[in-house]
């Protein structure tokens, strides 16, 4: 059983997407996605500097042009139904979606497009930020964001928990942290999936109501609860509604696992999930296309590991 996941905020480096673009067709493809966004996703993936591509509002669209670029790329000669599978890690899911079927790529790169201006406007009504908590005890860590008034707002598994607030609060966290765990500071404008993006829902929201969602082919899962989601509307109202809510990464893989994924394959900017997916779903075979260079160990997960009831050849 294959599973296609989508990276997040963060995963985007300086002139990751050149490579992609020698490929035919692909840049073409991502003029059109930076068309919708209202961006040039192909100067951004390309030249533009890693302060550039730092931003909220342009790191988000890059992100989800990115991982339909590659994703076509990987499934040229097959269809959909080869992947089981499909989710992404925070603004990730809004490529699994749209990859899904649940939205057309440009009302996605619409979508993606308000998400990311509504984020970036919230960052900046108050000072706040992330640090990622690594190792110590699940329950002690939860318990110690707590105590210091942040919010949880990714749990990746793998003993990874992302905190989110304030700056003095992610500042006290750092100057008493959880036992036998690092805090590492992450590179973000804001403090995402809490409450402090509550601005950026509004927007969104009302985005929403233009949109028209199909039901996802496949099984797609939310990163709400790690569930399975059968209905095009409720896949958007949850879309929405994660910008200020906890991503729960963690309940994700275990879904995986209980589904039954033999083999994991990540999208560009690929490489996060991966390393998560190493630790917390040992024994999958999983491969990172970083490059396209990594497609043909991709191509071979798929056909060693779809399903048997989709044919890929």
């Amino acid at each position: 059983m294959l599973a296609i996941v989508c990276p997040g905020q963060g995963s985007q480096t300086p002139g990751f997407l050149t490579p992609w673009l020698e490929l035919p067709g692909a840049r073409d493809h991502l003029t059109r996605l930076g068309d919708a966004a209202q961006l040039d996703l192909v100067e951004h993936g390309t030249t533009s500097d890693a302060d550039a591509i730092k931003d909220t509002a342009v790191a988000q669209p890059l992100i989800v042009g990115a991982g339909l670029v590659s994703l076509r790329a990987l499934l040229d000669q097959h269809s959909i139904d080869v992947v089981d599978v499909w989710a992404g890690h925070s603004v990730g899911e809004i490529t699994a979606a749209a990859a899904a079927g649940v939205l057309p790529e440009e009302r996605a790169m619409d979508f993606v497009r308000e998400r990311g201006r509504g984020m970036a406007a919230a960052s900046g009504l108050t000072p706040t930020g992330m640090s990622a908590v690594l190792g110590g005890d699940q329950d002690e860590v939860l318990a110690t964001i707590e105590r210091h008034g942040l919010t949880p707002a990714n749990v990746n598994g793998g003993g990874q928990i992302v905190a989110a607030g304030t700056l003095e609060q992610l500042a006290a966290l750092a100057a008493d942290p959880p036992a036998k765990a690092r805090i590492i500071p992450l590179q973000v404008a804001g403090a995402f999936h809490t409450s402090h993006m509550a601005p950026a829902v509004e927007g969104l929201a009302q985005l929403a109501t233009t949109l028209t969602p199909a039901d996802p082919q496949g099984k797609l899962l939310s990163n709400a609860d790690g569930e399975v989601v059968t209905n095009g509307t409720d896949v958007l109202k949850r879309l929405v509604g994660q910008v200020s809510n906890p991503v729960r990464w963690d309940l994700c893989m275990q879904t995986m696992l209980d589904l039954g994924v033999t083999a994991l394959i990540e999208v560009s900017p690929a490489g996060t999930l991966v390393g998560l997916a190493k630790r917390a779903m040992k024994g999958v075979p999983a491969v990172a296309l970083k490059t396209p260079d990594d497609l043909d160990a991709a191509r071979d997960l798929i056909r060693e590991h779809a399903g048997t009831s989709n044919p890929t050849d």
